[in-house]
């Protein structure tokens, strides 16, 4: 496995593997990887020839009172667990790298982005786009491979990828969960054992709304507060949102259908968390 954090070194070892015939994957991350991090890059694994997997805390999608700082970082560990699963490149570039002096364009993104995250994180999400705009043209990959977890990201990644006309093609894997239901989060760290099963609140609001769903329940607002209801149980969860939009503009719905997402967002103290269910999908 190689390791490089500077562009000429990984473009000349990109320019290699493509003279072979290789078929390149990415799974671009912010470190402190889990093993959700690690079914990306086993999903990728299985794509192409070799992966790229990618380690930078972007500094242009935290806000000025979040957890930049602080994010977890262990670029050692990340290596050893990057090795054990077979990626042929780590890039861990530095901000200076990503974004030299001087540097000002960013990927702004439409109204897909003003709701949900976007409304709690104003920002965020040209910040996302614009890492993520440059590594796929760092690396130009066959395969990019990202999480469901971040639901709002993927979708915004897939008309990112359409309305700019990247050739790649997108895979958005599942989320990852802890048997109990907890999904997979680098923030978890952050979380006290009794915050932890506090928690669970969000898979269980999920888990309620999709069995109502599947009970025949239809009405969007409805299955909001099926949700709702669960999350009040926690006191100590602080909801930024509940919802229950569609796939493709992550608008509200009047009427729940296979496909439509549940989506929960919260704040357990400093640390905040989300997580989403597709219905019509399998349920943790």
């Amino acid at each position: 496995m190689h390791q490089f954090t500077t562009v000429p070194d990984l473009r000349a070892w990109l320019a290699e593997a493509r003279l072979t015939g290789q078929r390149i994957g990415l799974v671009p991350t912010m470190g402190a990887l889990h093993t959700g991090h690690l079914s990306l890059i086993d999903e990728a694994r299985r794509r192409v020839d070799a992966v790229v997997l990618t380690v930078f805390v972007n500094p242009l999608q935290f806000g000025p009172n979040e957890d930049f700082q602080r994010y977890p970082r262990d670029l050692a560990r990340d290596a050893e667990l990057a090795r054990k699963h077979e990626v042929s490149v780590v890039f861990a570039p530095s901000v200076e790298t990503m974004y030299p002096p001087g540097s000002e364009i960013r990927v702004v993104p439409g109204p897909t982005a003003a709701g949900l995250e976007g409304a709690v994180r104003p920002g965020h999400f040209a910040g996302v786009l614009t890492v993520v705009t440059k590594l796929f043209h760092l690396v130009e990959p066959d395969v990019a491979v990202f999480g469901q977890k971040d639901i709002q990201q993927a979708v915004l990644i897939k008309h990112l990828v359409r309305d700019l006309d990247f050739q790649l093609e997108l895979v958005i894997a599942p989320t990852v969960r802890e048997a109990d239901g907890l999904a997979l989060s680098s923030r978890n760290a952050y979380l006290t054992a009794e915050q932890r099963e506090q928690a669970l609140a969000l898979s269980a609001a999920l888990r309620a709304g999709d069995q109502a769903w599947r009970a025949g329940e239809r009405d969007g607002s409805r299955l909001v507060q099926v949700m709702e209801e669960q999350i009040r149980r926690v006191p100590e969860l602080v909801p930024d949102y509940v919802a229950a939009v569609d796939g493709e503009r992550l608008a509200p719905v009047t009427v729940a259908e296979a496909g439509t997402i549940l989506t929960v967002a919260g704040r357990l103290g400093q640390t905040r968390l989300l997580d989403n269910h597709v219905l019509g999908r399998a349920i943790m």
